[in-house]
């Protein structure tokens, strides 16, 4: 049988290109560990949209 492990699949996506009202999204995916960071991630990451680098935040 399969384990099922802490970690898991979630989206990071800019806070700032929102508020722009430019078409399309920035959004990166990556992987946590549910039990160690059970918190929302944040990271600083390159919106090639926006061509500078932003905060991204983590979406249900």
């Amino acid at each position: 049988m399969a384990r099922k492990g802490n970690r898991v699949q979630v989206i990071l996506e800019c806070t700032e290109h929102k508020t722009t009202g430019l078409p399309g999204t920035s959004r990166y995916i990556t992987t946590k560990n549910k039990k160690n960071t059970p918190d929302r991630l944040e990271f600083k990451k390159y919106n090639s949209i926006l061509k500078k680098v932003t905060l991204h935040k983590e979406i249900k």
